[in-house]
């Protein structure tokens, strides 16, 4: 009789999961998801990057489609390349923030106990640029332009988006002072970071820039410029996944801890080489 049961309890033994098991399969659905997030941004950068012409659709106007581009006025082009410049230096200051929060972000486990004011390095980055966007990305705006803030916001869903872009980063960067400082839990930063980043990045996607349409090269232009933000949300994405993999594996928890400062590294690159 002992010896059944105890051949009973050994089976019960073996068919019962254990906690090992069940951390092996949840580290395994992580890893297979990070790679797919990363595969399918690739994928859509490859497919965005060599985007053929679109065909002509029922009810287009083929007019105003195959129109020649109109001509436009020394003013209206001096005006056209003055917004250019502007959102190129938007572009690539905000990406040097990045780029240097990443370096931080990187450098911070490394030498914080040597140099404890690191801690607040890649923070007070994503505060700069917060700030900077926040009141100079569109001088359109009062008190640079003629426009208020509300009709901007409320008519003009460019500079709405970036507004919330400036929002986001303010966000970030406040809540890792202040988890620096041990005012905020770890766990709080850890949970919002990848969350702003993700909606950040769905952001990119459908980003609106505006311009005129009909002017010569409009088209690619625009094309190009989709491109470009398709790449920034890809590198968030990743970024986002990373940094979730970095608080919850345990496997690959060095690796996912170095990878997205370097995602974050290499996303203030693609900003600083942002072209119009």
């Amino acid at each position: 009789m002992l010896t059944q049961l105890a051949g009973l309890s050994c089976l019960a033994r073996l068919g019962r999961p254990t906690r090992t098991s069940h951390r092996s399969s949840a580290n395994a659905v992580c890893v297979l998801l990070f790679f797919f997030l990363v595969s399918s941004a690739a994928f859509a950068w490859a497919q965005s990057s060599n985007m053929p012409d679109m065909p002509d659709m029922p009810g287009m106007n083929h007019k105003t489609m195959h129109a020649p581009a109109k001509a436009t006025s020394p003013a209206a082009e001096a005006k056209r390349l003055a917004d250019k410049r502007e959102s190129e230096f938007n572009h690539r200051l905000a990406g040097f923030f990045v780029l240097l929060a990443g370096i931080f972000a990187l450098l911070e486990p490394r030498f914080r106990k040597r140099w404890p004011i690191i801690r607040y390095g890649w923070g007070i980055c994503f505060l700069a640029v917060g700030v900077f966007l926040l009141i100079f990305s569109d001088t359109e705006i009062w008190p640079f332009g003629p426009q208020s803030l509300w009709y901007a916001l409320s008519h003009e869903p460019e500079d709405l988006q970036h507004k919330i872009f400036a929002l986001i980063l303010l966000a970030i960067g406040a809540v890792q002072i202040q988890t620096a400082r041990g005012r905020l839990k770890e766990g709080l930063l850890a949970y919002l970071f990848p969350v702003m980043t993700v909606i950040g990045s769905i952001l990119l996607i459908f980003h609106t820039h505006g311009g005129d349409m009909s002017a010569a090269g409009a088209m690619q232009k625009m094309q190009h410029i989709e491109t470009e933000h398709a790449r920034f949300a890809a590198a968030g994405l990743a970024i986002a996944v990373t940094s979730v993999l970095a608080q919850r594996q345990q496997r690959f928890v060095e690796v996912c801890r170095r990878s997205w400062p370097l995602l974050l590294i290499l996303l203030g690159g693609l900003l600083m080489l942002y072209t119009e």
